[in-house]
């Protein structure tokens, strides 16, 4: 398993090895003692898996807070994605700034999020779909959202703003300058 930091460092992309044959391949996705051993020292307590039907769907820029922030583990099991994280702790010289990479089946890369981050991602490919391991059950009371156009974040997303397939919560989200419960 190797673990690459990212331009905001506590953001980490993950890449399984793959060990392959004439029938395929097998691979270790998850490994909490190889993780840990790597510096991600994260007690995952729910699976979430999404399917996305249309190019240029958006899912972002979601975080949960108090009790219930959570640390991602994201990887894509068919299709792709521009996957993003964003920096919402107040104290932290990235405050506001963002890491993206490219998630896919293909090139078998996960991200990991750790608490104190907005997280979403852009399908790049028909019928993309998404798996995450969280830490914290999801909680209703707990989850905010980002706007995913904030300019003063700038997410180099794909698709043109107005071909975005966004849900009604995603599209009234606030800018981040806007929003008071942050970490």
């Amino acid at each position: 398993m190797e673990v690459i930091p990212l331009a905001i460092p506590d953001v980490k992309v993950i890449i399984p090895k793959k060990f392959g044959d004439n029938r395929g391949f097998f691979a270790e996705t998850f490994s909490r003692q190889k993780l840990a051993d790597c510096g991600i020292d994260a007690e995952f307590v729910q699976d979430n898996h999404s399917m996305s039907g249309a190019v240029g769907t958006i899912r972002a820029l979601h975080y949960q807070i108090g009790p219930q922030a959570q640390a991602k583990l994201i990887r894509v099991l068919k299709g792709a994605v521009l996957d993003v994280a964003v920096d919402i702790r107040r104290d932290s010289p990235t405050f506001g700034q963002y890491v993206a990479e490219i998630l896919s089946a293909d090139n078998f890369k996960m991200m990991y999020v750790p608490t104190g981050f907005a997280h979403g991602f852009e399908t790049l490919e028909p019928n993309t779909e998404v798996f995450y391991k969280v830490t914290r059950y999801y909680s209703p009371s707990h989850e905010r959202g980002i706007r995913w156009n904030d300019p003063a974040i700038s997410v180099p997303w794909k698709v043109a703003a107005e071909k975005a397939v966004l849900s009604a919560k995603d599209q009234i989200a606030p800018m981040l300058a806007q929003v008071s419960e942050l970490f």
